[in-house]
């Protein structure tokens, strides 16, 4: 399972003051007529978007109900009536199309039209060819570019969430914030992200991948290296006054591991209180979430429940904590999830402060939501981006798949997030020096939203 988010934001700038004011929202840009809204729908390079569910489909065997009897009743469309439209299409096509057709291209699409008629931007059709690319399972370890990128669920638009230290897109001079213009010859808005990423930006180790973006209006080349990358997706460090911070970047295969050496590691070194900072975060893989918040939760509230899902027909499925394991129960029909259930035995007892912004979604909201709502960490910053829906990734007989849309999922005390994001307890607007404007790394001391976390569990 993996997460994925939609939202929109611009920029407020205060002139002619030492300080200026970035209030979550950033500036559009205008390239050709084209307008440009940026850090939306944000998705993490190397891992799929979406809560996505693979193996096992939360609508249980109906992965492949083409097949089966109540198929043809439940149809809605009028079927008869599509295929002599499109055989007159065809023919129309075959009259006076000044091209050769590419038949398969075709075919597929008619499916991506399919899916994209039902309005939901996380609902995909995948070619096999595609699906096959969006199979490899994220490892924290990839050959790209090194770049958090973010899409915008509604224009496409890509934009630079976070360049890597020491990757060929930091190196060729790429910057957060830059938008996605063109990889190579495709325009970067008009293919899914998750596609883009894994056929046009990765490649093979040592070759150069063309990428335009645009920067303040401005349309900049850069020639990228590709490389072997290895995300750390998690920092961490202990402050002079006893205070741990923890900065959590995506939620991949690795993170949980990398976040359970953090706390062990500042506890060892006398940790008395605890930030953990979420912003920009976009979410990614939900088993990475569940580890690591019953890792830091006790289980003495909502019977253990971390998180429920629940589809339209009504069955859900609960991630929780009992008797020192993390369990999973499934109510789909499909059986048990037989990863489970795993060691835990673990809680975090110092005050504990999380660290939000309109960029924060879905694993990330997961992960705070479970912890606001068992009084165990207290919520500052920004409102989160609201992204509470769940994507199943289906398997196809022929080899291609469909990511559609399948269940909402809810906080421990039954919260609804989707489309409202997680309200802090504590709000706080980000405010930088005119020289931190666009920084990549803010030293913590002149970040006034993390001396506002530290004071609030101080």
């Amino acid at each position: 399972m993996t997460v994925d988010n939609e939202r929109q934001q611009t920029e407020e700038i205060e002139s002619g003051g030492k300080k200026k004011k970035n209030s979550g929202k950033f500036w559009k840009g205008v390239l050709v007529g084209f307008l440009l809204t940026v850090f939306v729908a944000l998705v993490v390079v190397g891992a799929a978007s979406g809560i996505f569910m693979f193996g096992r489909s939360v609508i249980g065997n109906r992965a492949r109900i083409a097949d089966s009897p109540e198929y043809a009743e439940e149809t809605i469309l009028d079927m008869n009536r599509i295929g002599s439209k499109l055989s007159l299409l065809q023919a129309i096509v075959n009259e006076y199309f000044l091209f050769d057709e590419d038949m398969d291209q075709v075919e597929a699409g008619i499916y991506k039209g399919m899916m994209d008629g039902l309005d939901d931007p996380y609902t995909v059709y995948y070619t096999a060819e595609e699906y096959e690319s969006l199979s490899e399972e994220t490892e924290g370890v990839y050959v790209g570019i090194g770049v958090l990128v973010s899409q915008d669920a509604s224009t496409k638009t890509v934009t630079a969430l976070r360049v890597f230290s020491g990757s060929g897109a930091e190196e060729a001079g790429m910057k957060k914030g830059d938008i996605f213009y063109a990889v190579g010859e495709v325009e970067a808005s008009t293919v899914d992200l998750d596609v883009l990423v894994k056929d046009y930006i990765k490649g093979e180790e040592g070759t150069w991948v063309d990428i335009t973006v645009i920067r303040d209006g401005e349309p900049v080349e850069l020639h990228i290296q590709r490389r072997m990358v290895e995300t750390t997706t998690v920092e961490y460090q202990l402050l002079d006054d006893g205070t741990g911070y923890i900065l959590v970047t995506q939620f991949d295969v690795v993170t949980g591991d990398q976040f359970a050496a953090a706390i062990d590691e500042l506890e060892a070194q006398g940790m008395e209180r605890l930030v953990i900072d979420m912003r920009d975060n976009p979410g990614g893989v939900l088993d990475t979430c569940v580890q690591m918040a019953a890792y830091v939760l006790p289980e003495d509230k909502y019977d253990g429940t971390i998180l429920t899902t629940a589809t339209k027909a009504g069955d859900s499925d609960r991630y929780y904590c009992e008797g020192g394991k993390i369990r999973h129960e499934i109510y789909d029909g499909s059986g048990e999830d037989r990863s489970y259930p795993r060691e835990d035995g673990h809680e975090v007892d110092v005050p504990i402060a999380i660290l939000l912004n309109g960029n924060s979604a879905s694993a990330a909201e997961v992960f705070s939501g479970a912890l606001q709502d068992y009084g165990a960490a207290v919520l500052v910053g920004t409102t989160s981006f609201g992204k509470g829906i769940v994507q199943s990734l289906l398997p196809l007989d022929d080899g291609s798949a469909v990511k559609i849309t399948v269940a909402h999922y809810y906080t421990p005390s039954g919260f609804d997030l989707h489309g409202k994001g997680l309200t802090p307890d504590i709000e706080v607007e980000l405010e930088l020096d005119e020289d931190l404007i666009g920084a990549y790394d803010v030293p913590l001391e002149r970040d006034n939203q993390v001396q506002a976390a530290i004071e609030a569990i101080r």
